[in-house]
């Protein structure tokens, strides 16, 4: 790589140095609202030149010979543009305005609102060189999702994982969100999560992203670290005039009886004889509203006999309170040179109370002949909050935020010789400061457990009263997550043919990429020194209130959470305060990881239907990780530092035929890869004497490999819609998996660890987990999407429009053992969801646009166990949500939304379908509005 840079180097030196000037640039824009139109198609003739839009609107033509030309510019839903040009060595600057209303047959296509941002969506999927998904801003806005995670959804092969009731971690074909990329603006987005790489999809609104881009397939100028798939998340650009846009709204959360608040405000204009453009978003999401939760851990005793060890009923009192503002602006120095600023800062505050009665430690009594007569357990009550301010009010507060900032220059140096560049800085954080807990327990008493519906599980202990609870503990926690990641890059195209006649690009550059990533959490445990003896002595509050899931797990009576925050922790008259290592210290840790990357990319057609991308991208990692040595629980008996550093060659190749104008079909072989998480690779050691467990990190984990091949058909019509099928294949080295072993000794960890010097006690049988390698998973699918207005109908029918997709996706793993040593067949890579599902039926008129739109993923294995009986599934779920709008005038807009109508839940199984591990319920939740542009 050090000696493919400096020749790089050299080509643009030789190149800038001798080209002449002959080019054409300019931008294509709506002739009707002046705005950009990216992925319009080009041409010049006589000959095979021709060039696409970007998402700014902006074209090039390179090295254009001197004559005379024809230039034709197409755009689905717009007339075909054409005009006369003469080329003589000077630079052409030529801005388009394209008309809508393209003509079918004898019909003309009227662009409503909601088929003018799918246009946008389709003419930039079309134009792509590689397999996509394209969503725009007006599209995102038909359907009714607060954040861009629900907004997702809605994509072909795209599913999320869920957290108090909106998308969170993102799926793509099947691959779990450690496998998939999100960036913003092309940039990478860090994590705000301790121990992972997740980006966290419900901290960014939607209304804040003008283009949702999904790659399925990889060029070998992106980066590489996303084997399902890539997200970019594009944020507004400037616009060609000015534009103010506000957004009001309110509405109803039913499971806490609580109202929500949206607003949002969008301003752009141009400056300084339109050289300076500038757009300024902002936004704020305040949802009030909660959760009913019961989970359960079940368990097989000698005898095979199943039941629960611990059960959960939590009652959750939620306000999340979204914020987003973005700047983003250009300046034109001239036809050839131009920069770009944009910046996001995204931050989140969760505020939440939880009351959870638990039962625990619940065994089986048995008799003479080893039959369960009965099961005796604890019982636990806990409050968790936070301290009692003028912000906080009692609650624990978790506060997430995402800062991003680029600055990007093009440049044309020349006519065979195009620039540009970027630097970029995001941060990624999580705070949760003062969490505190108060917990309550019993002494070991009977407990009835009623299994006779495993998906209602239920346990209770008759005859418990306030004062059966004694004071366990009281803690606070304050934990902090923070990742960052400095960025550049640079990139050289040019035009190149082996081909006389046929148009040839030749594109290089580098990228650097420099992240560090720290988690430092504080645990203390608190001594009252006047005794707090037990429940019936505290202020209390009782739900008796029933549960979705029924009026037998109404929780009860727990310690109010202002109590808990009101409480001087810091009064050393009043509590005795000792900080707890074996929470906290084996999770700190400090990562450091450098990238750098290298590539090439040669465009080629071959004739004027076929054409190929190939390309080499070469990506070095460099880490430098250090993490805690614990023992006996508490003790740090030091720090383990790993070094290292490998090269990973990644060739790609994609072909392009065009049987028809709008019949396209493409293939691809990519290679891809997926970096272990964070804390995975750290080098920690925890031993915890007590439990009998022992988690260790892997520094010895290798990054994931995979192969893909993807085949894509696309048929686009003219009047704004497209059907398309394809099947991809993808075979993943190395992937990561958690091994567990539950007889676990010292002549397996001195196998293990042949080298170590800690060894755990001789004879016992521990509980053991360890990130590692599989040998390798193969996963096979296809996917259909079919989106259409059907205009093609009588009278009030062509109002009608569908959009629906269908993904299914299979898998199977290979190098998985079990907690016994012995290697699992039949194991699906987790995160595979066999079907997902999409459907929506819209109608639009002037002045009204409707949609009702439906979502479905199927089950799939969420996280694998020791065994399969452990194995932990995430359930299949169906929503349906609604929404509308009518315009009032030109400029206001009235608006509704209802989301989740089926009341779905969010639900967990173990090993079998019927074990219920996790069910909660949000009940739907409303929304009214008001919007206005100008």
């Amino acid at each position: 790589m050090k000696k493919l840079l400096p020749f790089l180097f050299m080509t643009v030196i030789s190149l800038t140095v001798y080209a002449q000037n002959h080019l054409i640039t300019g931008t294509v824009v709506d002739k009707s609202q002046n705005l950009s139109l990216p992925g319009a198609t080009l041409k010049l003739f006589p000959g095979n030149r021709y060039t696409i839009s970007n998402q700014f609107g902006k074209y090039e033509f390179l090295n254009v010979p001197d004559g005379n030309y024809q230039l034709e510019v197409s755009y689905l839903g717009y007339k075909t543009y054409s005009t006369a040009i003469s080329v003589s060595g000077q630079m052409l600057s030529i801005n388009i305005k394209m008309e809508e209303g393209a003509l079918i047959g004898n019909e003309v296509i009227v662009l409503g609102d909601r088929l003018r941002g799918q246009a946008k969506a389709l003419n930039q999927q079309r134009s792509n060189t590689n397999i996509t998904n394209i969503v725009s801003s007006d599209q995102i806005g038909r359907f009714p999702d607060a954040n861009i995670g629900d907004a997702m959804k809605r994509i072909p092969g795209i599913t999320m994982q869920n957290d108090q009731g909106e998308a969170r971690d993102i799926i793509i074909r099947g691959m779990a969100p450690e496998l998939n990329s999100v960036m913003l603006n092309g940039d990478r987005i860090p994590s705000a999560e301790g121990d992972n790489r997740r980006v966290q999809m419900d901290l960014i609104p939607s209304d804040m992203i003008q283009t949702i881009e999904v790659n399925k397939t990889l060029t070998s100028d992106m980066d590489a670290d996303a084997i399902g798939g890539s997200v970019n998340l594009i944020t507004r650009a400037a616009p060609n005039g000015q534009r103010i846009s506000l957004t009001a709204a309110s509405g109803y959360s039913p499971i806490r009886d609580k109202a929500t608040y949206t607003g949002s405000f969008i301003y752009g204009n141009r400056f300084a004889k339109d050289k300076l453009g500038v757009v300024l978003s902002a936004s704020y999401n305040d949802n009030d509203f909660g959760s009913d939760n019961i989970e359960a851990v079940w368990v097989k005793d000698d005898f095979d006999n199943v039941f629960i060890e611990e059960h959960d009923i939590r009652k959750y009192d939620v306000q999340r309170v979204r914020r987003s503002v973005s700047l983003s602006s250009d300046y034109k120095f001239n036809a050839k040179n131009s920069i770009n600023f944009s910046g996001i800062y995204n931050w989140r505050d969760d505020f939440e109370n939880r009351f959870r009665l638990r039962y625990t430690s619940i065994e089986p009594i048995y008799d003479a002949n080893d039959n369960i007569t009965g099961f005796e357990g604890r019982a636990r009550k806990e409050t968790k909050g936070g301290i009692d301010s003028e912000k906080v009010k009692s609650k624990r507060l978790e506060r997430q935020e995402v800062k991003n900032f680029s600055l990007r220059g093009e440049h044309l140096l020349s006519s065979k010789l195009d620039f540009d560049w970027a630097a970029s800085y995001s941060d990624a954080s999580e705070k949760r400061p003062n969490e505190r807990y108060i917990q309550f327990q019993t002494g070991t008493r009977n407990v009835n457990l009623n299994l006779a519906d495993a998906e209602l599980p239920e346990v209770n202990s008759p005859g418990i009263s306030n004062t059966n609870y004694s004071l366990r503990d009281l803690t606070e926690n304050n934990d902090f997550t923070e990742e960052s990641e400095l960025g550049f890059r640079a990139n050289f195209r040019l035009p190149f043919s082996l081909i006389d006649g046929q148009k040839g690009r030749f594109k290089f550059g580098a990228r650097l990429r420099i992240k560090e990533k720290e988690r430092a959490n504080i645990f203390t445990a608190y001594e009252p020194i006047n005794s707090i003896r037990n429940l019936a002595t505290l202020p209390t509050v009782t739900f008796n209130d029933a549960f979705v899931q029924g009026p037998q797990f109404a929780p009860g009576t727990f310690v109010n959470a202002r109590y808990l925050g009101i409480l001087n922790l810091g009064d050393a008259n009043l509590f005795e305060a000792e900080e707890e290592p074996a929470e906290f210290l084996a999770l700190n840790y400090n990562a450091k990881e450098s990238i750098t990357a290298a590539y090439i990319r040669y465009d080629q057609d071959i004739n004027d239907k076929l054409s190929f991308i190939a390309g080499l991208r070469l990506e070095s990692t460099n880490i430098n990780y250090t993490g805690n040595i614990v023992e006996d629980e508490e003790d740090l008996q030091g720090e383990r530092n790993l070094k290292n550093d490998y090269l990973n060659i990644l060739p790609s190749l994609t072909l392009k035929y065009d049987i028809k104008d709008n019949l396209i079909v493409r293939a691809a072989y990519t290679t891809s890869l997926a970096r272990p998480n964070y804390y995975d690779l750290v080098p920690y050691f925890n031993s915890l004497p007590s439990d009998e467990e022992l988690s260790v990190g892997n520094a010895a984990l290798k990054a994931a490999t995979a192969n893909n091949f993807d085949l894509m058909i696309e048929n686009y019509f003219k009047s704004v819609g497209i059907i398309s099928g394809g099947v991809f294949y993808k075979n993943i080295n190395n992937f990561i998996y958690t091994y567990r072993d539950g007889q676990y000794n010292t002549a397996k960890f001195a196998a293990d660890f042949p080298s170590d010097n800690n060894p755990i006690p001789t004879g016992a049988n521990w509980n053991f987990t360890q990130r590692r390698n599989g040998e390798a998973v193969n996963v096979y699918g296809f996917e259909i999407a079919f989106q259409r207005q059907l205009d093609f109908l009588p009278g009030f029918l062509k109002g009608f429009g569908i959009y629906t997709n269908y993904t299914h996706a299979k898998s199977k793993a290979k190098g998985v053992f079990n907690a016994d040593g012995d290697l699992r067949t039949d194991v699906p890579l987790p995160g595979t969801a066999p079907n997902l599902f999409n459907a929506s039926l819209s109608y639009e008129t002037k002045k009204l646009v409707a949609r009702l739109s439906y979502n479905f993923a199927d089950a799939y294995l969420d996280e694998l166990g020791g065994e399969g009986f452990e194995d932990r599934f995430y359930d299949k779920q169906s929503f349906l949500d609604a929404n509308a709008s009518y315009k009032l005038t030109n400029k206001v807009r009235l608006f509704g939304e209802a989301n989740n109508l089926t009341n779905q839940a969010l639900r967990y199984y173990q090993g079998s379908k019927e074990r219920t591990a996790q069910l909660e319920y949000y009940r739907p939740r409303y929304t009214f509005g008001l919007k206005y542009d100008f």
